[in-house]
């Protein structure tokens, strides 16, 4: 870790320390003038999402500065805060559209797409980076403002998937969100989309039968995310028709696609010892691949200190550490630039392969074929 390591003294950390961070309220005013004048600025908020932060990455570097773990959570009011009123303003701002668009002239097909599209940025990007924050906390609201947001990309269960399958299984055969070594993305897609909800289904299943109750017990968060996310479906449909309810999934099903982009980068290759009877190593920070680039991490609320988040998941993002190539794997790039890549496969291995073989030898160096491990992993 970085040995400049901050430690406030005070009761609550200033606005300043957290502005950076409130970066994405940007991304309301550019997803609306995309539909307000059309045309070209209807790109806007996918080039800005993307190519900026990437550029500003560049620009400016690495963070490697932590701020103490042990700063009390009442310090974090202002850090706290943009998530908490992230919901409401990406409600407004996309149910607005959806009765907006059907209404306007001057929006051809093309246009509505990329505003669609731009409305799946702001949702994806930030509305399920946000959400993922929210249902890792104990408070109820909390994690209610992150069910809601995850079903306003109709992708409720994934905090079942995320909380009672990922976290416990990362880096072994079990957890589908774990991208094999040589798998591309476009086998990882279709692949985690079927895995994750029929794994995230029989994981609360298995909690209800031990307290001895039936998988259709109404206590099972699966009513919850299906009301939430017909109830979004229905308002958009009141509010602009069929094509209104049409702009609701495509902007959801584009935030689903980053989500799994940025899920398919965070682990691939990467998997944890397997020590027999069916038990793997503790999670580590070398089970999940870290960056530190300093833009990007504002836009994504350090969601790329992700070595750090695995090893201990009850910290909020502003207290998550940063590690050195000694403690973790380092990605080359931060997140807009490694989920640009990883559509791409050839260029991908090419990128990640030789990385992963490294790594291997660093931690597993008793290891020497691969190849039969794995199948032992999996049991064949």
């Amino acid at each position: 870790m970085s040995d400049s390591a901050l430690t406030p003294s005070v009761s609550r950390l200033p606005f300043r320390a957290a502005v950076p961070f409130w970066l994405s309220l940007f991304m309301l005013p550019l997803v609306l003038s995309g539909a307000v004048i059309g045309g070209v600025w209807a790109l806007v908020p996918i080039i800005a999402t993307w190519g900026v932060f990437a550029t500003l990455d560049a620009a400016l570097g690495l963070d490697t500065d932590n701020i103490d773990p042990q700063t009390k959570d009442s310090a974090l009011y202002w850090h706290k805060m943009i998530t908490m009123i992230w919901l409401p303003l990406q409600f407004l701002m996309i149910f607005g559209l959806i009765w907006y668009i059907p209404r306007a002239d001057h929006l051809g097909p093309i246009e509505i797409y990329l505003v669609t599209v731009g409305m799946g940025v702001l949702s994806g990007t930030v509305g399920i980076v946000y959400a993922h924050e929210l249902m890792h906390q104990k408070n109820k609201l909390e994690r209610w403002l992150g069910d809601i947001l995850m079903c306003m990309a109709l992708y409720g269960h994934f905090r079942s998937e995320h909380l009672l399958v990922h976290h416990r299984h990362v880096g072994t055969p079990r957890d589908p969100v774990t991208a094999r070594y040589n798998e591309s993305f476009w086998r990882f897609y279709p692949r985690v989309l079927k895995q994750s909800l029929l794994s995230s289904f029989r994981a609360e299943r298995d909690m209800l039968a031990r307290k001895t109750l039936p998988w259709w017990h109404i206590s099972n968060p699966f009513w919850r995310y299906g009301m939430l996310q017909l109830f979004f479906i229905l308002l958009a449909f009141a509010l602009g028709g069929w094509l209104g309810a049409l702009v609701f999934v495509l902007q959801a099903l584009a935030a689903i696609f980053q989500l799994e982009l940025v899920n398919y980068v965070e682990h691939y290759g990467l998997t944890r010892k397997y020590l027999g009877d069916g038990k793997y190593e503790h999670v580590k920070p070398r089970h999940s691949w870290n960056a530190s680039q300093k833009a990007s991490n504002w836009l994504l609320i350090n969601l790329q200190r992700h070595s750090d988040h695995h090893y201990k998941p009850d910290r909020r993002f502003p207290l998550l550490q940063t590690y050195g190539e000694d403690e973790a794997p380092q990605l080359p790039y931060g997140y807009p630039v490694m989920t640009f890549f990883a559509l791409f496969p050839r260029k991908w291995r090419a990128m990640m392969n030789p990385r992963v073989t490294a790594w291997r030898e660093r931690y597993y160096p008793e290891i020497d074929d691969w190849s039969a491990y794995n199948k032992a992993r999996h049991g064949l």
